[in-house]
């Protein structure tokens, strides 16, 4: 690499090549581990705007190009790896450290660990 410029195009290259589809597999263990050095590795960047967001994009439902975090604006229903589904609206301010919390008819359901869902569907909007 000759100039600055070759090396911030190498850098986001590396970012949406690699780091972003990395976050998009990683189970939780890998993830919170890279937290912890979220700034040696991505720079002076927000987790819950990249690492998570990103890990959180396995699922598109869940995720809005322009909301950091999850997008609490539409009602989802999980499927979890166990075969057990719940609805509601995902609750950014408690969705922490790769565990999804919904806002359900019965309140808050417990946090869900993203290792542990199959899929999910927008209900709603």
């Amino acid at each position: 690499m000759r100039s600055f410029a070759e090396l911030a195009a190498s850098r986001r290259e590396w970012i949406e090549h690699v780091l972003r589809p990395w976050c998009a597999r990683a189970e939780r263990r890998e993830l919170e581990r890279a937290e912890l050095d979220w700034a040696d590795i991505a720079g002076r960047v927000d987790p819950q705007a990249t690492l998570w967001f990103w890990a959180w994009g396995r699922f598109p439902a869940l995720v809005h190009e322009g909301i950091a975090g999850v997008d609490e604006t539409v009602s989802v229903r999980l499927r979890l790896r166990d075969g057990s589904t719940v609805a509601g609206y995902p609750d950014n301010r408690l969705t922490r450290a790769g565990r999804l919390v919904l806002l359900t008819d019965a309140g808050e359901s417990e946090p869900i660990s993203i290792d542990d869902i199959a899929g999910v569907e927008k209900v709603g909007g």
